[in-house]
């Protein structure tokens, strides 16, 4: 299994007390420290990819750098581009890697997350929507029929449905708290093609009722015969988080990684993995290395 990564992320500075900060590069990386994992610098990602999603205009303003407030809580450093420009070159070079079979499985550990970023806007502590721009490499660079975008992050992925909401070669699918940041999710929102599926999940569910749902999840996924899953693996569901109030742990992280690992064998197709938000450090660690590991036995 290929860990795609870049010290890069560490130059996307955020202010003191901001819950997205450097040290949950640290976090992850220390959690898979002593995994036996092929190892690999993310690359700058090209800009033909990056506009499949974002307008020039969009990327040029972003290119520019120096320090602003991009919105109320979403900031850009000197390094910030450069470390989401490697999130997003990691996200495509490790789609390039699964889909030439260099590996079955890979994890991008890589900041800032990017399932917030519409088209031409940074929100939600994201610059880049990283996701949907893998999932359009894998469309139009390698000309995949079908992918499976699945977001199990506790904030609904407004970004990556609002730049695949017209491609109904997509399936995109997230399992949010709802009441909770953007606002977005709702299950009435399906796609200009009836390829979304939203699933709220109430304040203080646990993760007895995320398994129940993303049993659900993984059926219409299964359904719709994907080449390629990447997920957009985010890990502040998790009881201990301080941004939401969902009750998962490490082990229901686990469990769902295995639904979606046995779900894409099924239909035989590679998984990569980015990593989005999760903002307690411990649990962070605890909960990306149970993803991780769930991940290498699969791709065994």
């Amino acid at each position: 299994m290929i860990l795609w990564t870049h010290g890069s992320a560490t130059g996307h500075v955020t202010p003191e007390g901001h819950p997205e900060q450097v040290a949950r590069y640290g976090a992850v990386m220390a959690a898979l420290e002593d995994l036996a994992l092929d190892r690999r610098e993310a690359p700058l990602a090209d800009d033909a990819d990056v506009l499949r999603c974002h307008p020039a205009s969009y990327l040029h303003g972003l290119r520019a750098g120096g320090t602003r407030m991009l919105d109320a809580d979403t900031y850009q450093s000197p390094g910030s581009f450069d470390s989401a420009m490697r999130a997003v070159g990691g996200a495509c070079a490790a789609v390039d890697a699964v889909l030439s079979g260099q590996a079955q499985r890979a994890f991008v550990a890589m900041r800032p997350p990017g399932h917030h970023a519409e088209r031409e806007t940074a929100m939600g502590f994201c610059l880049l929507g990283t996701v949907a721009i893998a999932t359009m490499r894998a469309l139009e660079h390698h000309g995949l029929e079908r992918v499976a975008v699945l977001d199990f992050d506790v904030h609904h992925g407004n970004g990556t449905q609002d730049l695949l909401w017209d491609e109904g070669r997509a399936f995109f699918a997230s399992s949010h708290q709802m009441p909770l940041y953007p606002g977005s999710g709702a299950a009435s929102e399906t796609g200009a093609h009836g390829q979304v599926m939203n699933v709220p999940l109430p304040p203080g569910s646990d993760g007895r009722l995320a398994r129940q749902v993303w049993d659900d999840i993984l059926a219409r996924a299964l359904a719709h015969r994907p080449q390629l899953v990447i997920l957009s693996a985010g890990f502040d569901a998790h009881a201990a988080d301080p941004l939401a109030q969902l009750e998962w742990d490490e082990d229901d992280f686990a469990a769902i990684t295995r639904a979606i690992c046995d779900m894409s064998t099924d239909c035989g197709a590679p998984v990569v993995s980015c990593l989005e938000g999760g903002y307690d450090l411990a649990a962070l660690g605890r909960s990306v290395r149970a993803h991780v590991e769930v991940l290498m036995e699969a791709a065994e």
